[in-house]
């Protein structure tokens, strides 16, 4: 987890530094739909490596962006959440999207 003391002076730096990059934000996008299991959050972000989500996956667990439950069956049942901080998120991201479908509809 990042201590506040290494956090940027600028807040849209933090909210960068803390989900910038092209992966952590289509797990964003897709964790507000509902939880995932790994393969099947593997399988809907087309070209991520394994490594690299496992990697953004235990980054944002540490931010608190998102929850690992752990349903403690045979075989393991594991989902990732959203937290009420990665929740809070949502109405960026639905800027995002707008703001995407703007730019597409006007080129």
């Amino acid at each position: 987890m990042i201590k506040k003391q290494d956090l940027p002076e600028c807040p849209v730096a933090t909210t960068v530094n803390l989900v910038g990059g092209k992966w952590k934000l289509l797990i964003l996008r897709n964790l507000l739909n509902r939880p995932y299991r790994f393969n099947e959050l593997q399988k809907s972000l087309k070209g991520i490596s394994h490594k690299v989500l496992a990697e953004s996956l235990c980054s944002m667990i540490d931010d608190g962006i998102i929850i690992r439950v752990d349903y403690n069956e045979n075989p393991p049942h594991i989902e990732y959440v959203l937290s009420q901080l990665g929740e809070a998120m949502r109405p960026i991201i639905n800027a995002m999207e707008e703001w995407g479908n703007f730019y597409k509809n006007n080129i």
